[in-house]
C-alpha cells in the first residue's frame, strides 16, 4: 500500500566521470521522490544514466573518476551525499539495499549460498549464527527456494540462473530494507522465468511495505509492477508519470518513440516504429533538449534552451516545448509530419 511519506527524494542530481577524453556528464539534473511502499520505474535506452543513478543513490560511484557534482539525495530527511564512508557502510545493505544486473556474477562462487545471506546479518544485525542461520531459511522459503537447509550449504554453481536471481533478491532482503533499488533484475532471464520473479517482487513487497526503484529497458516489465515511470534520456528524466498515463497519454517524442518500438499483439500486419539516429555525446551534451536530432517535431527553440517541467497533472510532468506555455502560442501555425517543422517559419529562441 502507498503511503504519503517520502522515503527518498533526488534534487537536481549531476554526476560525471572524468576520462582521458574528457569528462562524461553522466546524470545531468535528476529529480523525483518515492513515496513508502511505491514502485518508481526508471526506463530508458542504455547509457541513458539509469544505472548511475541508481548507484549514486547507494554511494557506489567509482572514485576519483566519479565524482556527483551537484544536487542532493535525501533519504527520510538525511542527505546520502554528504555521508562518510562509514556511515554510508551503515545503511548500504540494511536501510537500502540493491540487486544487481547479472545474477551469474552477482555471487562468489567461492562462498556458500548461507555464508552469503548470513553475511549481512552477521555483519549489520549482530546476531549469532544460529539465528542468522534461521533468518537465512526464512529467506530461501519467502523467495521459493525448496529444501533451504540443505541449499544453505551449496554453492552458486549448483543453481539454476532462476534460482540464482531469487538467492541475490533474499540477500538484498535479509536485513529487512525500507528502500530496494533493482537493476535490470530480470535481464538474463527467459519470460517464464521473469514472470515469476515478478510476482515475487510483488508478494515481497504487499508483506514488507517496501519501496522500490526498478531500472529497466523492458517496458513489459514495467507494466507487470510499476506504479509510476520516469523515462530517461541523455542523462535527464523528460518524463514521469502514473502508469497509466505514460502508457496512455504520453507527451514526449522520446516517450511515444519507446512505446512504438515495442511489438503489440493487436498491431500484428504493422511495421514496428524505430527511434532513428543516435544519443548525443554526453562529453559535450547540448543546450537543449537532447531529443532534438531525433525528434520529428524539433523547432528552433529545442536546440538552444531546455525546456522546464510541465505539469499536466499531479504526477505527470513532461520536460518538452510542444507542452510549455511559452511555445503554446507557436502550435496553431505548426504543421506536424515525418518532414518535422519548418525551422524558417519559427522565432529565434531568444525571442520565446
Amino acid at each position: 500500500m502507498i503511503t504519503d511519506e517520502k522515503v527518498l527524494q533526488v534534487n537536481n542530481l549531476q554526476v560525471s566521470f572524468r576520462t582521458y577524453g574528457g569528462e562524461v556528464e553522466a546524470v545531468r539534473g535528476v529529480d523525483f521522490d518515492l513515496y513508502k511502499g511505491e514502485t518508481l520505474a526508471i526506463v530508458g535506452e542504455s547509457g541513458c544514466g539509469k544505472s548511475v543513478t541508481s548507484n549514486a543513490i547507494m554511494g557506489l560511484i567509482p572514485q576519483p573518476s566519479g565524482i556527483i557534482k551537484n544536487g542532493n539525495i535525501l533519504f527520510k530527511g538525511k542527505d546520502l551525499t554528504k555521508m562518510s564512508k562509514s556511515q554510508l557502510r551503515k545503511i548500504q545493505g540494511v536501510d537500502i539495499s540493491m540487486i544487481f544486473q547479472d545474477p551469474m556474477t552477482a555471487l562468489n562462487p567461492t562462498l556458500s549460498i548461507g555464508e552469503q545471506l548470513m553475511e549481512g546479518l552477521l555483519t549489520h544485525k549482530k546476531i549469532g549464527k544460529q539465528e542468522a542461520k534461521k533468518k537465512a531459511i526464512e529467506m530461501l522459503k519467502l523467495v521459493g527456494i525448496s529444501n533451504p537447509e540443505e541449499r544453505l550449504k551449496q554453492f552458486p554453481h549448483q543453481f539454476s540462473g532462476g534460482m540464482r536471481q531469487r538467492i541475490v533478491i533474499a540477500i538484498a532482503l535479509i536485513c529487512d530494507p525500507e528502500l530496494l533499488i533493482a537493476d535490470e533484475p530480470t535481464t538474463a532471464l527467459d519470460v517464464t522465468i521473469q514472470a515469476q520473479i515478478l510476482e515475487l517482487f510483488e508478494e515481497i513487497q504487499q508483506r514488507k511495505e517496501i519501496s522500490i526503484i526498478l531500472i529497466t529497458h523492458d517496458l513489459g516489465v514495467v507494466a507487470k509492477i510499476a506504479d509510476r515511470i520516469a523515462v530517461m534520456y541523455a542523462g535527464k528524466i523528460v518524463e514521469i508519470g502514473n502508469k497509466r498515463e505514460i502508457f496512455y497519454t504520453p507527451e514526449h517524442p522520446y516517450t511515444k518513440g519507446l512505446l512504438n518500438s515495442v511489438p503489440r499483439l493487436d498491431l500484428m500486419e504493422e511495421e514496428l516504429q524505430p527511434i532513428e539516429g543516435t544519443p548525443p555525446d554526453l562529453f559535450s551534451p547540448p543546450k537543449g533538449c537532447p531529443f532534438t536530432a531525433r525528434c520529428d517535431y524539433a523547432m528552433e527553440v529545442c536546440d538552444h534552451v531546455y525546456p522546464s517541467t510541465t505539469k499536466l497533472s499531479e504526477a505527470h510532468g513532461v520536460n518538452c516545448w510542444l507542452q510549455d506555455d511559452r511555445a503554446k502560442v507557436l502550435l496553431e501555425e505548426m504543421t506536424f509530419g515525418k518532414e518535422g517543422i519548418l525551422s524558417s517559419s519559427l522565432p529565434a529562441a531568444t525571442d520565446v
